[in-house]
């Protein structure tokens, strides 16, 4: 195992983590389409214990992907999540909001009623996607921040500030590049799909399906708009290499294009992941009987964000490049751990087949059944 290997295969781990990620936030998508899916009050109730057994899925795999990123790449932890502060409080802000909503809207002595909390959970529904998906997009668009690691000897012995923001926005900035937006939009029509879909086959009411159906057309095809549209800009514009020889980062034109074609298998990956989710989607709404569509839709939405995500970083390319300073671009190269901290990772890291084997038979065992109405009245019921 060759250091270059173990910051490959860290990049990998780090990208499948924040493509389960965007898969798991099929319980954000579900909870912004509440009001709609669920028309009635017990409705809505069907829909939040359908998401409620597995927001936890999805908070956990979000400190996870940060944890690892840590770990494996800390220069960019405390660029990104230092410096751009402003849109990950948000994101956490509205995740927050998520665990108090689904805690303690039907609890005795709510005095603000089961509609406010649901109305934060549409909240993070809404924004949760869209800002995770523009904080994606910042791998392809950049950031605008400045390293400066001689700051390490010069800054002073006890704070050591070698990463800054190059304006007071901290992050917020990013939201003004409206392909940041059209990304963001694209996860978060995403996340709705993917959320009906699952709503379809988690719960046992016709009323939710026949809704699903319908519902299921009108997020799907702004998701193919956006994503379609951003995908031709990313293939068609100028990508952020850099030359491992001499270190120096540079503007490639076609560069993400020229990353699919040298890596075919990712390309492969990409289509089939595309074709998967599109098969889901269409499947579901031709066939009324069919509702397993979160299935194939989930699995391929997993492997093109991978593929994109790995696209992103691997092949020289900065896989978060600065638009203030062009030498400043993160890459696998300049802004991992020591060889050491990953390589003793990567032996930690043989566990994670086991964990994966615990959630796949903990989610089997929540949804061995199908959530009917009768269950909403249960005591432990959100």
């Amino acid at each position: 195992m060759t250091y270059e290997f173990l910051q490959h295969y860290w990049c990998f781990v780090v990208s499948l983590l924040g493509a389960l990620l965007v898969f798991l936030m099929f319980v954000q998508g579900a909870n912004s389409c509440i009001r709609s899916l669920g028309w009635t009050e017990e409705g809505r109730r069907l829909v939040l214990n359908s998401t409620g057994r597995k927001w936890e899925f999805t908070f956990t795999t979000l400190v996870t992907f940060g944890g690892a990123f840590f770990a494996s790449f800390p220069l960019f932890y405390s660029t990104s999540f230092g410096g751009a502060y402003w849109l990950w409080m948000i994101i956490l802000f509205t995740f927050v909001l998520q665990a108090v909503s689904y805690e303690f809207q039907n609890k005795l002595g709510n005095f603000l009623g089961p509609k406010t909390f649901q109305t934060f959970l549409i909240l993070n529904g809404l924004l949760g996607p869209l800002l995770l998906g523009g904080a994606v997009a910042t791998f392809f668009e950049g950031s605008n921040f400045v390293i400066v690691k001689e700051n390490l000897v010069d800054g002073g012995a006890f704070t050591p500030i070698i990463s800054r923001w190059a304006n007071a926005s901290h992050g917020l900035d990013a939201l003004l590049n409206p392909w940041v937006l059209v990304f963001g939009l694209a996860v978060m029509f995403l996340a709705r799909t993917l959320g009906i879909l699952y709503v379809m086959n988690n719960v046992d009411d016709e009323d939710i399906r026949s809704r699903g159906s319908v519902r299921l057309l009108g997020t799907a095809v702004p998701f193919l708009i956006f994503f379609v549209g951003y995908l031709v800009h990313l293939l068609l514009k100028d990508g952020y290499a850099w030359d491992p020889q001499t270190g120096i980062i540079f503007m490639e034109p076609y560069k993400y294009l020229h990353n699919l074609m040298d890596m075919w298998y990712l390309l492969i990956i990409l289509l089939i992941g595309v074709v998967l989710v599109l098969y889901g989607i269409g499947k579901t709404i031709v066939s009324k009987d069919y509702n397993s569509g979160i299935w194939p839709a989930g699995i391929g939405t997993v492997l093109t964000v991978l593929a994109l995500l790995l696209c992103c970083a691997w092949n020289n390319t900065a896989y978060y490049p600065s638009t203030a300073d062009l030498q400043s671009s993160l890459t696998l190269a300049n802004s991992c751990s020591s060889e050491f901290t990953l390589r003793t990772m990567f032996y930690v890291s043989l566990l994670v087949p086991f964990v994966l084997a615990y959630i796949v038979y903990a989610w089997w065992s929540i949804d061995k059944r199908k959530l009917t109405k009768e269950d909403i009245h249960d005591d432990h019921a959100y």
